[in-house]
């Protein structure tokens, strides 16, 4: 899946997602509970990271909002 696609998909609160991946129905030992919740930071991270370059990417498209000084 890109990250545009991502970005769109509706997202649940980190804190609910981290309390399925340790809640959820498999026990993990620590190592893996450790690399799923890695990899669950790092996915959100770089959707935020993408978001936040598609506003800047967005505003400079809209060009500089021009000032009068009367």
């Amino acid at each position: 899946m890109t990250q545009q696609a991502e970005a769109s998909r509706p997202q649940i609160p980190l804190q609910d997602r981290l309390r399925q991946l340790l809640d959820g129905p498999t026990a993990l030992d620590k190592r893996a509970l450790l690399g799923t919740l890695y990899a669950e930071v790092n996915r959100r991270e770089a959707v935020a990271y993408a978001a936040g370059w598609n506003d800047a990417l967005a505003t400079v498209r809209r060009g500089p909002r021009r000032t009068e000084d009367a």
